[in-house]
């Protein structure tokens, strides 16, 4: 038997290996239910969660409601947080391992993940930017702006949520999300099903539908434009994940993204 040291990897880097995961699906410790229930929670979670603010703004009277309550996403999205995280407790339990299993060895001597981090966000980055701007022109035959309205338009949130938004979401949202998708679902579904294209086509659909609920808007176009945005980036993660089993410099190179979309949507507000 091959120990830790002997490997080259943490106890817990091991513990969500291959192998590892492979043994427990052997031994009937994984089951379809975990991986599937927490691949599909975030997005349905995300309109709950939408609805319950849009519920409570109907019953102040508030005018539309529904997408007002969008304007809340980057609160209401710790609520999201907390379901997935209680799921990966209850889960990774059964499971015999922990939550801290998951996200492996971190490494910050010498700034290592750090720069790693970085460096994957500068080759990630560019594949969100090139999608996006070719779902603009494939859906709406221009590069226009004015499709931002639904997420970037003129709104006042309390002082308390915009700081929020600013200082905690972000710092919850990220390593949570790459959690769930990344180190929980993905290698889990590649092991029951045998298959890692397909688990990559179940993480990958779901996971960019997560961002086709931040917020939910029933426009057909407008959510075939963001799921086309988001899918290369997301694919291009998920098999960076696969090949270096590494969460700490994803959830690095998540970070800034999701700083500049809680920038983004919380302060600047041209419309």
């Amino acid at each position: 038997m091959v120990t830790a040291r002997e490997s080259g990897f943490a106890p817990e880097s091991l513990a969500n290996s291959p192998a590892a995961i492979q043994e427990r699906v052997n031994a009937g410790r994984i089951s379809w239910a975990g991986p599937l229930l927490l691949v599909l929670a975030r997005s349905f979670l995300l309109m709950a969660a939408q609805g319950l603010v849009s519920l409570i703004l109907l019953a102040r009277h508030c005018p539309a409601p529904w997408r007002t309550a969008g304007d809340w996403w980057s609160v209401y999205g710790t609520l999201v947080d907390i379901g997935c995280l209680i799921g990966l407790c209850y889960f990774t339990r059964r499971e015999g391992i922990r939550l801290r299993d998951l996200i492996g060895p971190i490494r910050m001597r010498r700034g290592h993940d750090l720069l790693l981090g970085l460096g994957y966000y500068l080759l990630i980055f560019p594949f969100f930017l090139g999608a996006n701007y070719v779902a603009r022109i494939l859906l709406y035959r221009s590069n226009v702006t004015t499709l931002n309205s639904y997420l970037v338009r003129s709104h006042t949130l309390p002082v308390w949520a915009m700081v929020y938004s600013l200082t905690l979401w972000w710092m919850i949202w990220s390593p949570t999300e790459e959690t769930t998708y990344q180190a929980y679902a993905l290698p889990r579904l590649k092991a029951l099903t045998g298959r890692t294209w397909l688990a990559l086509l179940i993480v990958g659909f779901w996971w960019t539908a997560q961002h086709c609920a931040l917020p939910f808007i029933p426009d057909g176009r407008f959510l075939l434009y963001r799921f086309l945005s988001f899918l290369p980036g997301l694919l291009i993660m998920m098999l960076l994940y696969l090949r270096t089993r590494r969460l700490a410099p994803l959830i690095i190179a998540h970070l800034p993204m999701d700083i500049a979309a809680a920038i983004i949507t919380t302060i600047y507000s041209p419309f």
